[in-house]
């Protein structure tokens, strides 16, 4: 396994427990969003669990589909939805073969580069979670330590 694959499955394992902590702390039944235009933050999360599946099952089949189930109505089971995947996404990285990983997928009718489309959905993922982290006090919760200590977490 090259350099570079084993650094992404470090940063997605460790990223993951980041979201979770994050995710955890929407409350329950919160509607807050910060502009009409915006999504709440329970609505974003669900965007992280899919956007999670969709990524491993692109590299793992070569082809994109955004196909995402319906949210479901409670936080909690967004939150059990988003732990019970992550559970599962790290041996599901590791076993995808080098020929997946340095392969392509088809994003939407085109070809892009397996590796760097990972890449990229962990980053939209970390930028989803920073959009939740923001409407956490607002919701009355706290900000969990993310990469370093927060106002709530010393």
């Amino acid at each position: 396994m090259n350099v570079e694959r084993q650094l992404f499955e470090r940063f997605w394992a460790n990223e993951a427990k980041t979201t979770r902590s994050v995710i955890a702390r929407i409350p329950e039944g919160a509607t807050y969003r910060p502009d009409p235009k915006s999504r709440t933050a329970q609505e974003i999360a669900w965007q992280i669990v899919c956007e999670e599946q969709m990524i491993i099952e692109a590299l793992e089949t070569g082809r994109a589909a955004w196909t995402p189930p319906p949210m479901p109505p409670k936080m909690r089971d967004v939150l059990s939805a988003y732990t019970a995947q992550a559970t599962t996404l790290p041996a599901r990285w590791a076993a995808l073969s080098d020929a997946q990983w340095a392969g392509q997928v088809e994003f939407f009718g085109k070809l892009r580069p397996a590796a760097p489309m990972a890449w990229s959905f962990l980053f939209d993922i970390v930028h989803h979670r920073g959009q939740i982290s923001t409407y956490l006090r607002p919701m009355g919760s706290t900000v969990p330590q993310i990469y370093g200590p927060s106002g709530d977490e010393p």
